[in-house]
């Protein structure tokens, strides 16, 4: 026989009932039968719904759709597959009976709101090309013919461990001498400082051979190691390359056998590489077989210099500018002087300090007494 406040059966379903679910169906602790009993699962359900009211009202965003008073409420199966589609079950609109939200219900929300076009992002504003006028532009040209000779050149000097010598020379003595010269001389010969320097280096060259030789290193082969040591090769003729500053680059002509020339046989080939240089027309013959350099960087600017070996040489001379400074004669007295700085650099695999000392102590006594040179002229 049914009785009123209890169920009329009970359905098994999967999964365990919610809390909720059951304080709807549970019945009170008392069974005595009271006209109130009737009223209880009635209150149960009230209170149990204000709840639900309540929560949807706080969580639940401003929408159009208006769910019944039990869209609240699910089966455990409606619930995992809430959990499971990850769905609030406030946002879903219940068509069971009062408004109950059931499982197609679900599955209808989701695909509506997985088949929704994303948001597009917004476009990129088009900037248009900078104007900065200090904006760095970069214009990548190649090398010319005499830079990439010039680039192999001095890639294969940096193999040679250089040491630099450097001392100042007094001019004086020579600056009167060539201006004496000059004034017997026509213009087209007239004399610088730089043949008497050439002069006064090859000097010192024939009397230390070493500083004119080359070193000959022995080809290396993976395939076959030379047991070769490497070994210095002597050259008899003094052959000096002067660097030249040329609208093509930098050049290095060279006189040759300097020390059978005069001083004004020297001005004239220094003329006459020059004149070629510039024209861009010298020879194979005057760009090959130098035996060391001489640059001559004061004649453009500087003071010091630290100048590079060239391959197949083991040292080398850099001039700096001549210029006049006050200084302190024999009896302490202030006289004007003439000096300029020599700078010289040496291979020092070969070439010991001492040497290139002795050496350059040489050509400056030369060239401060340029009488002694005049007199060992052959």
């Amino acid at each position: 026989m049914a009785q009123v406040g209890k169920p009329l059966c009970d359905i098994d379903i999967q999964g365990d009932i919610a809390p909720e679910d059951e304080a709807l169906t549970s019945l009170p602790a008392e069974q005595g039968g009271s006209p109130n009993d009737a009223q209880q699962p009635q209150k149960a359900i009230e209170q149990h719904e204000n709840k639900h009211e309540d929560d949807k009202n706080r969580t639940q965003p401003p929408q159009n759709v208006t769910p019944g008073k039990h869209a609240a409420l699910a089966t455990p199966a409606v619930r995992g597959l809430l959990k499971e589609l990850q769905v609030s079950i406030t946002q879903v609109t219940g068509t069971g009976k009062d408004g109950r939200v059931l499982k197609d219900d679900v599955y209808k929300y989701a695909a509506a709101r997985d088949s929704a076009p994303s948001p597009s992002p917004e476009p990129i504003p088009h900037q248009p090309p900078t104007t900065d006028i200090n904006a760095q532009r970069e214009n990548p040209i190649p090398l010319t013919p005499i830079q990439s000779q010039m680039f192999k050149t001095m890639t294969r000097s940096l193999s040679i461990p250089h040491f630099l010598y450097a001392d100042e020379i007094n001019l004086t003595g020579l600056s009167s001498l060539r201006k004496r010269l000059n004034l017997q001389l026509p213009a087209p010969q007239k004399l610088s400082y730089l043949p008497f320097i050439i002069k006064a280096v090859s000097v010192a060259l024939a009397e230390y051979s070493l500083l004119n030789a080359r070193i000959e290193i022995p080809s290396p082969d993976a395939s076959k190691p030379s047991k070769d040591p490497p070994r210095l090769i002597l050259r008899s003729n003094i052959n000096i390359g002067i660097a030249m500053d040329t609208p093509q680059g930098l050049l290095v002509p060279n006189i040759k056998s300097v020390s059978s020339l005069s001083i004004t046989a020297i001005a004239s080939e220094i003329a006459r590489l020059r004149a070629l240089a510039l024209a861009g027309k010298l020879s194979a013959t005057d760009l090959t077989g130098g035996t060391f350099t001489v640059s001559n960087i004061g004649s453009i600017g500087g003071t010091y210099v630290s100048p590079i070996i060239v391959a197949n040489e083991v040292a080398i001379l850099g001039i700096g500018k001549a210029r006049n400074i006050p200084a302190f004669d024999e009896v302490g007295k202030v006289v004007r002087r003439t000096v300029a700085n020599f700078s010289w650099c040496a291979d020092h695999r070969v070439v010991d300090g001492a040497t290139m000392a002795r050496a350059g102590e040489r050509v400056r006594a030369l060239v401060e007494e340029p009488g002694q040179m005049l007199v060992g002229l052959k």
